[in-house]
């Protein structure tokens, strides 16, 4: 299954300009963002070829093409249970592009280019039992450059956008960690953190020089260490509570994220009494479920369907959304520099499924 759009010589359909190979993909699993970011490429006219062995995608891909204003012009199956070929000619009128400075929002979503999210790396001083992101001591750094992204960050203040949060990984591990916030000079900037690593030496002297408007957003999933250690290790409760301490006596807002399987209710007034005792205040507590992605055995299924879209950088490209970063089917772009398609694609999707649910269509449904 091909990840991306290629430029083929030709097709079972005739000569395309480009082809999407989209597997067993749904349109909800990742291969409305093929076709999206496809599109974009095109010019008016040219010919997008798509291949799918997913059989929802014969009655979806035409709702989409309607949607949008594209044309079918030819499509064939190799069976009766597929694979099947299209052929999409696209169309001259271009989906509503915002002005420099401006974002785009629907209802109560988080406008997209107000916020981005940057993995600063995925190599951690822990290996959760449930990250999303694969990250542990034996993952590869895969750290972003300072010197390549920046210019991106400042591409972003000058788009409009607001807020930008580093995550990891433990973005402490990351040798130019200061740089990368830095860079990010102007904007909203948030560290996620396990607060584990930077009580002494040359993290601690990093702390200290980090600007103080930084906030520093903190793990704890639990009132006391028993579940907390039991996935994130023995020890890490207690040595989080000296990081949020340390943090909060140098004069650092600090926000509280914790990370839970079951939403056992008086677990949750434990935690908030807890969270009271370390002075973290209401609005800076988050407490999220566990998403069936990375090393997690379980949890809960993520979608473009189902996710709010968050888009955010690595070292290897783009994807929707935090959670998703281990999962091809929800990468946005292969490489993370071209902000206007990262966030164009997300637009563009987003348009989409508004002007089918504003239609009373099910397209692109996800299992």
């Amino acid at each position: 299954m091909l990840s991306a759009d290629t430029q083929p010589t030709t097709t079972p359909l005739g000569d395309a300009a480009r082809l999407i190979d989209g597997g067993d993909m749904d349109c909800g699993s990742g291969l409305l963002l093929l076709i999206t970011r496809a599109m974009r490429r095109l010019q008016a006219g040219e010919l997008l070829a798509i291949r799918s062995a997913e059989g929802s995608v014969v009655t979806d891909l035409p709702v989409w093409a309607e949607l949008v204003g594209h044309e079918v012009a030819d499509h064939l199956a190799e069976s009766e249970t597929g694979p099947w070929w299209f052929t999409v000619r696209k169309d001259g009128a271009e989906l509503a592009k915002p002005d420099a400075g401006t974002v785009f929002s629907i209802g109560d979503r988080t406008p997209v280019g107000h916020r981005l999210w940057a993995y600063t790396n995925f190599d951690c001083n822990l290996a959760c039992l449930y990250c999303c992101a694969e990250s542990s001591p034996k993952a590869a750094p895969r750290r972003l450059d300072p010197e390549v992204v920046g210019p991106l960050f400042a591409e972003f203040r000058a788009q409009g956008g607001k807020e930008l949060l580093l995550t990891g990984g433990e973005p402490f591990m990351h040798p130019q960690l200061g740089e990368l916030v830095d860079a990010a000079a102007g904007l909203e900037r948030t560290i996620l953190t396990n607060a584990m690593i930077f009580h002494r030496g040359r993290r601690r002297e990093l702390l200290e020089s980090i600007d103080r408007d930084v906030v520093m957003q903190v793990s704890l999933d639990s009132a006391t260490p028993e579940i907390h250690d039991k996935m994130r290790g023995a020890g890490s409760w207690a040595r989080a509570l000296d990081g949020i301490g340390l943090a909060h006596s140098l004069g650092f807002r600090v926000k509280i994220a914790a990370t839970r399987m079951d939403e056992d209710p008086e677990g949750v007034r434990e935690l908030h009494e807890r969270l009271d005792v370390e002075g973290i205040a209401q609005e800076d507590r988050v407490i999220r479920p566990v998403a069936a992605e990375g090393f997690a055995d379980g949890g809960i299924h993520v979608s473009i369907d189902s996710l709010e879209p968050e888009p955010v950088i690595t070292a290897d490209g783009a994807w929707w959304h935090p959670v998703a970063v281990t999962n091809p089917h929800l990468r946005i772009a292969d490489a993370p520099l071209d902000l206007e398609e990262i966030f164009g694609v997300v637009r563009d999707t987003l348009q989409v499924q508004d002007a089918a649910s504003a239609s009373g269509r099910e397209v692109f449904r996800c299992a």
